[in-house]
């Protein structure tokens, strides 16, 4: 759960810590105040979008700060991600005033999806407009989804494969005369240089045998030339050098320096007589072959030929032939069209097997969301009230399977259930979104649930019923609220008042957990506006007597919340 929230230079904040405990909180205030401020704050901490627009004025960045309790489940998460578990986990998040982010899990540097992914398994936020949602056919979808536990990765691959499958079918039938004609100039292509049957380093061990044959008369002379001034001309280097060695072994006794000189010498002259034989054995081997020359001169005539052809380095023709073998074949693929036809049928049995397992999954979650949400509807102001999920065949398939979801509500006993986005009033919307906020918040792993003025359009008996719900919740879960409600505040084991103030021209927004009369003063404040009277602060006591004495038998409320304000 949410142990910690601090914030330094948000928005109106200058700054900020609140510690909050198990149980179910809410956060009051007057309108105006800044109630949803920590909830912005905290999705920022979970990764959401964020702008320099959140930066306190006057401030160079804005700094948010989330400690949880570590739920087991995320620790290989975190190892995965390279990321040391600790007792607890620490997201921070800063935002600078030209709206550059940066993100830090435990201490570490991260990105921002990492913050996204840690927050989905961390907090389940419903926000004040979540009936909204309920108008758009891909929301109903994905949380009807959510809930059945249908796995859309397995389906969205099949569909995927399915579409690429097709996609190169139909190409393939656009393209058939085309196909047909390309494949015949590659084939030719291909057969005019499988004439020629380049080799991969052929072109280069042809450039040095044609160079040598070329200048086969000069190497010759040169070899001779060299032979000759090395051992067998009057006067060579061996012969010079053997005088050498016998002028100083002659008086090499009377100075025992002159026996490395000598060494040296006869050194030198092993290495001239190796140079000599292996150039009486190039010699032998040596060969003008004119015949050779010109099978080469051919040979290399033919590369540079089909290289100007196709307009291409001669040294590339074998790369060139090799990816023209490889694209033949790609395009013998495309134009097989039973074989394109036989893997589009197959990738389209695939997707509908995945989708009607889904289908089931769909109308088996169906009719359990309908009796949850109906039941909850009772309790909320909508006796006799429907609530029915229809899972409806399409037409045509479409990614996420083969059926729509319609969410249908009759409001009233004997009403004819009508798609919700058709409801005309805006507080059975409200009741409605809430009802399924509150049964669908309850299969979530998130061990945190905030609820932001999602009873907006409530009041009364219902109201009270809300809060009696959220505080349902917060025996397994941690639950947070924004309310305007005073029935849903008096509800709740832990709150908080939110509170702005103006001094010297600049206007500041704090939070302070209250308690005994602050809370009684804060109730009566919601009950009757800033004119507090005996009646409106008994009347508070009275609702907080009633909400406390059922929790008392229901619920252990968790130790005493504290909240840190620094200036």
């Amino acid at each position: 759960m949410l142990r910690r929230i601090a914030l330094r230079d948000f928005v109106i904040v200058s700054e900020l810590e609140v510690e909050l405990d198990s149980g179910f909180s809410v956060l009051t205030g007057e309108t105006g105040a800044g109630k949803s401020i920590l909830i912005d704050a905290l999705q920022l901490a979970l990764g959401s979008r964020g702008d320099a627009g959140v930066v306190r004025e006057g401030a160079s960045r804005a700094e948010i700060t989330a400690a949880f309790d570590l739920p087991p489940a995320l620790v290989p998460w975190l190892e995965e991600a390279g990321f040391e578990p600790g007792d607890e986990l620490l997201l921070r998040r800063t935002i600078d005033s030209q709206g550059k982010s940066r993100a830090w899990i435990n201490g570490s540097a991260a990105t921002v999806a990492q913050l996204k992914a840690a927050g989905e398994r961390l907090v389940d936020i419903h926000g004040q407009h979540a009936w909204q949602s309920l108008a758009r056919a891909e929301s109903v979808r994905a949380l009807f989804d959510a809930y059945a536990g249908v796995p859309l990765a397995p389906l969205q691959a099949a569909w995927q494969a399915w579409r690429e499958a097709q996609a190169r079918l139909d190409d393939a039938r656009a393209r058939h005369a085309d196909l047909d004609r390309e494949r015949e100039r590659l084939a030719w292509q291909i057969g005019e240089l499988d004439k020629l049957s380049p080799g991969e380093h052929e072109w280069d061990e042809l450039n040095a045998e044609h160079r040598r044959l070329s200048h086969a008369q000069s190497l010759l002379d040169a070899v001779q030339g060299a032979l000759d001034a090395l051992s067998e001309a009057e006067g060579s280097a061996d012969e010079l050098t053997a005088r050498a060695v016998d002028a100083l072994q002659s008086v090499a006794e009377y100075d025992d320096s002159l026996a490395a000189v000598i060494e040296v010498l006869q050194s030198a002259q092993a290495q001239l007589q190796d140079a000599s034989h292996s150039l009486h054995g190039y010699l032998r081997h040596a060969d003008l072959d004119p015949a050779r020359l010109q099978e080469l001169d051919e040979r290399l005539g033919a590369w540079v030929s089909l290289a100007r052809r196709y307009r291409r380095p001669p040294e590339e023709l074998p790369a060139v032939l090799a990816g023209w073998r490889q694209e033949l074949h790609e395009l013998e693929a495309a134009a097989d069209l039973e074989a394109l036809e036989a893997a589009a049928a197959t990738a389209r049995c695939e997707f509908e097997r995945v989708a009607r397992e889904a289908g089931r999954a769909r109308q088996q979650a169906a009719p359990r969301l309908a009796a949850a949400v109906t039941q909850a509807m009772q309790s909320l102001g909508m006796a006799g009230g429907r609530f029915e999920v229809a899972v409806v065949p399409l037409p045509a398939p479409q990614s996420w399977g083969l059926e729509s979801i319609e969410f249908l509500v009759a409001g009233h006993e004997g009403a004819t259930p009508r798609p919700l986005g058709k409801v005309a009033s805006g507080g059975e919307l409200s009741r409605i979104a809430l009802a399924i906020a509150v049964t669908t918040s309850q299969l979530g792993e998130a061990g945190t649930l905030i609820f932001d003025e999602i009873d907006v359009g409530i009041g009364g008996a219902v109201a009270e019923t809300v809060g009696r719900l959220m505080k349902q919740l917060g025996r397994d879960r941690q639950v947070l609220a924004v309310t305007h409600l005073p029935q849903v505040a008096a509800c709740a084991d832990h709150h908080f008042v939110v509170s702005k103030t103006s001094r010297a021209g600049v206007t500041t927004s704090a939070v302070q957990a209250v308690a005994g009369e602050q809370r009684v003063a804060e109730i009566a404040r919601m009950l009757g506006g800033q004119q507090l009277s005996g009646t409106s602060f008994a009347h508070a006591q009275e609702m907080l007597s009633s909400a406390a004495a059922p929790a008392a038998v229901a619920a252990s409320p968790g130790s005493p919340s504290k909240t840190r304000r620094r200036s």
